[in-house]
């Protein structure tokens, strides 16, 4: 599984009371699109992926979609470069050739409809004799899809098939220590509850050597030029000094809503930070290091502590492993550490069971027949689906160990092989790792439940993620984790920019040379949210729009 279904995980109860969608099965909406539109018959279509990716358009799981099930031929395309900057493009010129899906965006979104390049999509969902699978969708999810109109402009996919009993998402922002350095270091994981006895742990730590001679790392975690603000490795930190930082980056304290940004300890944790920043118990490439260069480090046993997403450490280093061969064999999770005067960890994970991604269709499509066809094979209703458009049906690359919905394995070793090699363009060959175009369920979660592991650090994944997601630090979805900016409004203008002062700043605050310079930077930082960002406005069109949404949809 890559990580990218992490942060896209399931979840909660949602006691919102939503109308039931009615949709017009027929006739005309009123962007004119028929409700069968050219392509009667058609067997094939291009999908445009909203992201890079290596594509094989002869891979074994396409080829069974085109001869078996659908019987459609889907032609894939990724995206070079910025996925953003090429949809403006192609919108700006001819729009796509029949259908696109991209993780959901309200950028996204906009753009489409503003192109006028799409089709309306309503009918489609209340054909259940035609199209069974596509009807099966949750309604609360159709519901929140439309606009004023009662339009839907795209289907959604990668959601949770029963809203009311969620799978619990991948979680994965923890601290992470290396067993063997704790021993070396007389101590054990216990002793690591506290923040000083982190900081004890991370001085013992400075004082030892890696099997190259080399002084160990205390401390590290990876500064992505590509994560964001509600996922990126210091917000494991944030979390342990009892600031949220996901859904939208506004939590509610008491009747309050208190925005990441705005609350105390985010300024405590930076300076905490900045604090073992200085006295050398933090990488001092943290900044500046790139992913790879990150991942060499805990691979060669250099880091004896690490913040943020285990993936980042890489899980092939103990997913590898058969035993304590290497130092990726000893990492384990550790609860967050308690910090003085936080009563409460704060939530950097929201388990959310809508829709991650969108797939729209050009209105110039000749292909809408086979485009829906296969959409609504992808979206039945079935827990294992995710595993069958990964890797094909039970039973032809892959099948039960004992009984449906139980452990499984692999059981074609060509395929396995090529599979999990590593390499993308040995992968591509077998499957385009499709997953984000079907749904999952809480009653079957594939990568829970491989059978059939040729080593045993394989397992420590999964159990890794259970752990974290019992430490406190992730919820069930409220209202005010799912509210989307207002188009052309100020939250959609300066989003941009505040990601942008993000990312200098907390560079900034961590390098502070000395405490006076740290709230030098820290007054500059501020400064730049409301002079740059606008952030007061942004914070009041925020507050508007959760008032306008709980009004029309309710509130949970």
């Amino acid at each position: 599984m890559s990580s990218k279904g992490i942060k896209r995980g399931a979840a909660a109860t949602l006691a919102i009371a939503l109308a039931v969608m009615s949709g017009c099965s027929s006739g005309k909406s009123d962007n004119g699109n028929a409700a069968n539109p050219g392509g009667s018959g058609s067997t094939s279509f291009n999908l445009w992926l909203g992201w890079s990716a290596t594509i094989n358009n002869d891979s074994l799981v396409q080829k069974y979609w085109k001869e078996k099930e659908p019987g459609v031929a889907v032609q894939l395309e990724a995206t070079q470069g910025d996925a953003i900057t090429a949809l403006n493009l192609r919108l700006n010129t001819d729009g796509f050739k029949d259908a696109a899906v991209f993780s959901r965006s309200e950028t996204v979104k906009n753009a489409m409809n503003r192109s006028k390049k799409i089709l309306s999509l309503e009918q489609y969902f209340d054909m259940p004799d035609k199209y069974p699978g596509l009807a099966a969708i949750p309604k609360q999810y159709l519901e929140r899809m439309k606009d004023k109109d009662g339009h839907i402009w795209s289907i959604p996919t990668w959601f949770d098939q029963n809203p009311n009993d969620p799978w619990p998402g991948w979680a994965s922002l923890a601290w992470t220590v290396r067993t063997d350095v704790v021993e070396k270091a007389g101590m054990k994981v216990d002793d690591l509850a506290t923040l000083e006895g982190v900081e004890t742990f991370l001085r013992k730590a400075a004082e030892q050597k890696d099997a190259a001679g080399n002084s160990l790392l205390p401390m590290s975690f990876l500064m992505d030029t590509n994560d964001t603000a509600g996922w990126n490795d210091e917000n494991a930190i944030l979390t342990a000094f009892g600031v949220s930082t996901s859904g939208t980056g506004v939590d509610k304290k008491g009747d309050d809503f208190v925005f990441t940004f705005d609350d105390p300890q985010y300024k405590a944790a930076y300076q905490w930070m900045s604090k073992m920043y200085r006295e050398k118990l933090v990488d001092p490439e943290v900044v500046t290091d790139k992913k790879e260069r990150y991942k060499e480090k805990n691979k060669s046993g250099r880091v004896a502590l690490n913040v943020g997403s285990f993936f980042n450490i890489d899980a092939s280093l103990w997913e590898t492993l058969d035993g304590p061969t290497e130092p990726g064999w000893y990492y384990q999770v550790i609860p967050y550490p308690k910090v003085a005067g936080v009563e409460k960890v704060g939530i950097n994970q929201v388990v959310n069971p809508y829709p991650g991604h969108d797939v729209y269709i050009s209105k110039n499509t000749k292909n809408l027949d086979a485009i829906l066809k296969f959409f609504d094979y992808t979206l039945q209703a079935k827990p294992e689906m995710q595993q069958v458009i990964n890797e094909g049906p039970a039973g032809l690359y892959w099948d039960w160990i004992d009984q449906p919905l139980g452990k499984w394995k692999y059981i074609d070793d060509n395929y396995k092989q090529a599979r999990n090699s590593g390499d993308q363009a040995q992968k591509a060959k077998v499957t385009p790792e499709l997953y984000m175009i079907s749904s999952y369920s809480n009653k079957w979660y594939p990568w829970w439940n491989v059978g059939d592991v040729e080593k045993k650090g394989a397992l420590k994944t999964a159990s890794f993620t259970e752990e974290v997601g019992k430490m406190g630090a992730v919820r069930q979805a409220h209202s005010y984790d799912l509210v989307v900016a207002k188009q052309g409004g100020v939250w959609e203008k300066y989003a941009p920019e505040l990601e942008n002062i993000r990312k200098e700043y907390r560079a900034k605050l961590i390098m502070a040379k000395d405490d006076a310079q740290f709230e030098e930077n820290w007054n500059a930082f501020r400064d730049a949210l409301e002079k740059r960002a606008h952030w007061s406005e942004m914070k009041a069109e925020w507050m508007e729009t959760y008032q306008a949404d709980i009004q029309a949809n309710g509130e949970f």
